[in-house]
């Protein structure tokens, strides 16, 4: 009998323990949200410069380059971001957006991806752009993780 009160014991305590993690991490996804959204986006821009410029070693005249594209790139972003906040707080019923809105989003974001690339691959150096070609497949695929593992959690 007290066997079985410590394995349900020990069951229910691991049930909490992973039940405050998630709660734990889903409050800390929001507070990143809340802290990235306090910035600018020059703010935003010249700190991804300044991490780039860090990676890949650029010059100043790719550094002033890069930061006109991460300047526009950061602009069009938090224009997206305002825009889905005020859909969502005007459609509160209503979560799941139509296939052709859907469409149109993924459409966008791949423009702006292939965009991206060409830009990219004007300014940086052959070595240079293969290294950042690498860090955004390596930041994907760890977005992509944390995806499905918090899919797999709900």
């Amino acid at each position: 009998m007290k066997k079985i009160f410590l394995i349900a014991l020990a069951f229910v305590s691991l049930q909490m323990t992973a039940q405050e993690k998630r709660d734990y991490e889903r409050k800390q996804k929001m507070e990143r949200a809340e802290r990235m959204s306090e910035y600018t986006p020059e703010e935003m821009a010249q700190l991804q410069t300044k991490k780039m410029t860090l990676d890949l070693d650029l010059t100043e005249a790719q550094q002033k380059q890069i930061m006109a594209i991460n300047l526009k790139n950061a602009q069009s972003r938090k224009a997206m971001m305002e825009a889905r906040k005020a859909r969502m707080e005007e459609n509160k019923e209503v979560k799941a957006i139509s296939k052709e809105e859907k469409l149109k989003l993924k459409n966008d974001m791949l423009d702006r991806k292939i965009e991206m690339k060409k830009q990219m691959k004007e300014v940086l150096n052959k070595e240079q752009y293969e290294k950042w070609e690498a860090m955004a497949k390596e930041k994907m695929s760890k977005g992509r993780h944390q995806k499905k593992q918090m899919m797999s959690r709900k």
